[in-house]
C-alpha cells in the first residue's frame, strides 16, 4: 500500500486530504495553515493546493480570522455513517432487550454531543421514552455520553467540557468539572455508567462503551426509575456489558473482511 501511494499521485493525495480532515478535528475548532503544516510536515505548497480543494469542496471553510475549521458537507456524512451503523447493529439491541425486558439505545459521539443511532423499543412495556434515533445531547449529562467520556483522557474531557459547558437538565445532572472527572474514573472502575434522573426526571439508564469502536460508542438500556432498581441493574448491566462486547466483536470481524 505504502508503495501503491508513493507511485500515484491521486491516491497519495486523497490520503494526505483525509489527514488533513483528521488534524483538523483533532484540534477541535480551527487551525492555521501553517499550524497544519508544522502538524503534518507536509509542505506548505502541499497544505494551501489541499485545503483550497476541501474549502471548495465544502469539507473545510475558512472563518473570519482566515484559520480553517471543518465544512458543514461532513455533517451529512457523518450523520449518514453514523445511522447505517446503527442500522447494522440493531438485530444485538434487539436481543438484548428481548433479555432485559426494556428499550435499548445505541449512541456514538459525534461533534461534542451525542448521537443516538438506532433504538429498539421494550415490547413488554409502553412508556414515553426521551430519546429517539436522531436526537442530540450534551455528553455529560447522559448515560451513553458517560461512558464514552470515561474511555477518553482526563486533557480530551477537559478540553470538550471547556467547548460545551456543563448546563443542568435536572437538579441531578453533573455540573462541576472536578467532580464529573471523579465520576468517570468510578464509571471506568465500575464498567459501566449509570444516569439516574440526570437526563429526564423519572427515566433510569445503564450504558456500556462499545471497546475498538471507530468512534466513542455506547449501548444502553433505559427505562422508568420504578424497574430500573438497584436489584434489576445487577441483572441488566451484565447483559448490556455482553452486548457492548459483541458489537466489538462484530466490528473488528467487518473490519477484517473489508
Amino acid at each position: 500500500m505504502a508503495t501503491a501511494r508513493a507511485s500515484n499521485g491521486g491516491v497519495q493525495s486523497l490520503q494526505r486530504a483525509f489527514e488533513l480532515l483528521e488534524r483538523l478535528a483533532d484540534t477541535g475548532g480551527e487551525a492555521s495553515l501553517s499550524e497544519l503544516a508544522a502538524s503534518s510536515g507536509l509542505p506548505m505548497p502541499t497544505i494551501h493546493r489541499l485545503i483550497r480543494t476541501l474549502v471548495t469542496l465544502g469539507y473545510v471553510r475558512q472563518n473570519a480570522n482566515r484559520r480553517y475549521a471543518l465544512g458543514a458537507r461532513l455533517i451529512r456524512l457523518g450523520e449518514n455513517a453514523s445511522l447505517q451503523f446503527g442500522t447494522w447493529a440493531r438485530p444485538l439491541l434487539a436481543e438484548l432487550v428481548d433479555e432485559v425486558g426494556e428499550t435499548a439505545n445505541l449512541a456514538v459521539l459525534e461533534r461534542d454531543e451525542v448521537v443516538y443511532v438506532s433504538q429498539v423499543a421494550s415490547r413488554r412495556h409502553s412508556m414515553r421514552m426521551f430519546t429517539e434515533v436522531g436526537r442530540r445531547l450534551l455528553p455529560h449529562g447522559t448515560g451513553v455520553g458517560k461512558a464514552m467520556l470515561a474511555t477518553l483522557d482526563t486533557g480530551e474531557v477537559r478540553a470538550l467540557l471547556d467547548r460545551t459547558g456543563m448546563p443542568a437538565y435536572t437538579e441531578h445532572t453533573h455540573t462541576d468539572v472536578e467532580g464529573f472527572l471523579q465520576h468517570l474514573g468510578e464509571i471506568t472502575e465500575q464498567g459501566y455508567s449509570l444516569d439516574s434522573s440526570e437526563q429526564e426526571l423519572g427515566v433510569r439508564c445503564v450504558a456500556v462503551a462499545v471497546p475498538c469502536a471507530p468512534v466513542p460508542t455506547a449501548v444502553s438500556v433505559s427505562g422508568p426509575e420504578g424497574r430500573l432498581t438497584d436489584e434489576a441493574m445487577r441483572v441488566i448491566a451484565p447483559a448490556v456489558q455482553r452486548t457492548a462486547k459483541r458489537l466489538s466483536e462484530q466490528l473488528a470481524a467487518r473490519q477484517a473482511d473489508e
